[in-house]
């Protein structure tokens, strides 16, 4: 039995080794508020977001597969919700059969097995009744497949046929073991033989004549001899015990992978929840093949300030499609990286099959994102700023492919504009003539009117908007870069009085 939720042909099974560029993206698009905000205080639904974050998909396909049964999911909400709560329960309590019984012995084992059997076919029947009754209410292939496969695999006949099986196996009217001699007489090929019924009645067995057979009995006192009996005993039901064991991890497998899967999608209902607490748009973004270039965003608002609840978030709209390339300048504190940010978080979400926070979204794939932001003073560094900044790039340089998207945030500022540019301008070059996506935020004017004029008509120009009076709109708008970056309308608005601002600028003026 399998899931086949997250992925249509295959379980979840993400790759656990995190690497530097997971490490990086993680802080560079702030996804501990993402996570947060999906988790609802459930510290396992935390981990499974996590991990489904850490493997997006690189399909068209396989995105809308997911897609649709996020759909079903937010469509039904206490369905799933119920469904990973029975999976929880179960979870735990197996642990506690688990823990309840500590002897290795193979009749110990037996019972641990019985016991979780018997826990679990009663789960079964509450899954396949929920199945059952739950089925109309859906219409992805992801759920429908699900749905049929559990009501199939487990009909009343099977279910019956589990509980038949594990009454017999209880051994109320004792057990029958058929045994041979071996070499010095010693017992082999020990095994457990089914009881055939009496086939007489209540009244034949009354009258007639009993059954002839060998019997002894142990003393109560006779240890070696009850030593001896459970030695023949735990050879008879090994095979059993094994068995049972065996079907017994089969079944807690699937309710494993079950839960785990459910849990992401608990998590999407939980983030859900949070856009609309904070009046945010919700979209199933539009994903395009890699080939298609496209990149368009209306009302893209950045998620974790969206969930953090920090006051309002002013959104973007972006027409990039056909552009390899975006520049993004303007003044400090102009939302430039924060639309830097939700480009990205929205690019991730959209291939690990979520919704983002946009009113329209649509993009082409990427084999990968790589962030590379400025970092801040760090004492254990080994080398100069500039010597760490070369060596992130190259890590990202030798484990990017085609179609990535790379995002880089005042990289190489540590140096002077004139270096910084240099720098900066071969690897942007490098990166788009290989067939990457690049998103640039940047204070270099060189930088920005070298690279625009090396890729006129695969690069787009996007500047921090701002008022005609010059205050700071939070958002960017297509445009030129500009040789200022606004030092005096700052100055004014931090230490002069705003009657004293304009004597400010003239004073500059001549001064210039």
């Amino acid at each position: 039995m399998k899931t086949f939720l997250l992925h249509k042909d295959r379980d979840f099974h993400p790759n656990v080794r995190w690497s530097d560029n997971d490490s990086a993206l993680h802080k560079d698009l702030d996804l501990a508020r993402l996570i947060v905000a999906m988790s609802a205080d459930d510290d396992y639904v935390a981990d499974v977001a996590q991990l489904v974050l850490r493997a997006p998909l690189t399909t068209v396909e396989d995105i809308e597969y997911r897609q649709h049964v996020l759909m079903d999911v937010l469509e039904n909400p206490e369905v799933v919700r119920g469904l990973y709560a029975l999976a929880t329960e179960t979870i735990e309590a197996e642990r506690k059969i688990y823990r309840s019984i500590f002897s290795h012995s193979t009749s110990a084992i037996l019972r641990q097995a019985i016991q979780s059997l018997e826990m679990m076919a009663t789960v079964l029947e509450q899954l396949r009744t929920v199945c059952q009754d739950s089925r109309a209410g859906f219409r992805s292939p992801g759920f429908l497949r699900f749905f049929d496969m559990v009501l199939q695999e487990l009909d009343e006949k099977y279910l019956a046929e589990i509980n038949a099986h594990l009454r017999q196996l209880r051994f109320k009217d004792g057990m029958l073991i058929a045994a041979g001699l071996g070499r010095a007489n010693k017992g082999t090929d020990y095994t457990l033989s089914k009881q055939s019924p009496d086939p007489r009645n209540w009244l034949q067995r009354m009258a007639g004549k009993r059954q002839e057979s060998f019997t002894f009995r142990i003393n109560d006192r006779d240890e070696a001899g009850f030593r001896a009996l459970g030695e023949l005993e735990g050879h008879g039901i090994d095979l059993a015990a094994n068995v049972l064991a065996q079907s017994d991890d089969h079944i807690m497998n699937f309710i494993k992978m079950l839960r785990q899967e459910l849990a992401f999608f608990v998590g999407c209902i939980n983030l859900e929840a949070a856009f609309l607490d904070a009046d945010a748009p919700l979209c199933f973004p539009k994903p395009e093949t890699p080939q298609a270039m496209v990149c368009s965003a209306r009302d893209l608002r950045d998620v974790s300030l969206t969930v953090a609840r920090k006051g309002v978030v002013v959104g973007n709209d972006i027409n990039a499609d056909n552009k390899s390339l975006i520049m993004v300048t303007g003044a400090n504190e102009g939302g430039k990286s924060t639309f830097l940010r939700s480009l990205g978080t929205a690019q991730l979400m959209m291939q690990c099959g979520i919704f983002v926070c946009a009113q329209y979204f649509s993009s082409s794939i990427v084999s990968g994102i790589y962030s590379h932001y400025k970092r801040e003073e760090d004492a254990s560094l080994k080398s100069g700023k500039l010597d760490e900044e070369l060596e992130r790039m190259s890590a990202i340089a030798d484990t990017a492919k085609g179609h990535a998207m790379v995002l880089f945030n005042e990289s190489f500022s540590s140096t002077n504009e004139r270096e910084g540019t240099v720098i900066a301008r071969d690897i942007v070059r490098a990166l788009v003539d290989s067939g990457m996506r690049v998103v640039f935020v940047t204070h270099f004017y060189e930088l920005t009117e070298d690279v625009h004029a090396l890729h006129t008509s695969g690069a787009l120009l996007l500047k921090a908007g701002r008022t005609p009076s010059g205050e700071r709109t939070f958002t960017v708008e297509e445009g030129a870069p500009e040789r200022t970056s606004y030092g005096p309308d700052l100055y004014a608005r931090v230490f002069a009085e705003p009657e004293l601002a304009p004597s400010f600028y003239a004073k500059t003026a001549r001064r210039g």
